[in-house]
């Protein structure tokens, strides 16, 4: 089961069995369980293996020595994490890989991508393709995040946010991956700054929600 999911994810695209067989083959994937708030990969460390999420959820967060966190992204199953520093494994991580709930992680080796014999076999050009997509990727959703965190108001920064996960979902209501504390740190905000203009917000009318349940509601509607 394992395999089969990780072998139908997006690093495949493009390979005939064959091609499938050979580089999963070449990853010497690792199958990991962690309970919630657990680290699976630290700051500071160095991995020559990037992560697939088989279950669960887990998120990117930057946690410096006085404590404060920031969350960067959340990462769900099927879904694909430290991919950059996998590949640049010299490079010692700036960011936690944690746990969000109990979940389950394929960790997936680049070596065998990286260091093919000269003339190297199709599926490794294909799987460096795929693992540009994927880093590409990353690099929208972290993009994303710069814009939610750049209006100088609470309200403002809950707004964008909001507003693009309604167009990812295509729907005014939807859930969000994170609970009241996870987004104040995603969107770098206190908790109680936050919970106090969702609170205005919900009386002026804009939003209802309750927990990560949120639905928007338009203006004149």
């Amino acid at each position: 089961m394992k395999a089969e999911l990780i072998r139908k994810s997006i690093l495949f695209v493009g390979m005939n069995e064959e091609e499938k067989l050979a580089a999963y083959a070449s990853m010497d994937v690792k199958e990991r369980e962690y309970g919630k708030g657990e680290t699976i990969l630290r700051g500071g460390t160095k991995t020559s293996c990037m992560g697939m999420v088989l279950s669960g959820s887990v998120t990117i967060e930057s946690n410096d020595m006085w404590g404060n966190r920031t969350i960067l992204s959340h990462v769900g199953m099927g879904q694909f994490f430290a991919e950059t520093y996998a590949y640049l494994k010299d490079t010692p991580m700036l960011v936690d890989v944690t746990a969000n709930e109990d979940c389950r992680v394929a960790l997936l080796s680049l070596e065998g991508a990286k260091h093919g014999e000269a003339g190297a076999e199709a599926w490794r050009l294909k799987l460096v393709s795929n693992l540009l997509t994927v880093a590409t990727r990353k690099n929208l959703i972290l993009s994303g995040r710069s814009f939610h965190t750049a209006p100088k108001t609470i309200r403002g920064r809950v707004l964008s946010y909001l507003n693009s996960v309604s167009l990812q979902k295509k729907s005014t209501e939807f859930d969000i991956p994170f609970d009241r504390q996870q987004l104040a740190d995603y969107l770098n905000l206190e908790r109680t700054a936050l919970s106090k203009e969702l609170g205005k917000m919900q009386r002026e009318g804009l939003i209802k929600c309750r927990k990560n349940h949120f639905r928007l509601i338009e203006i004149g509607k």
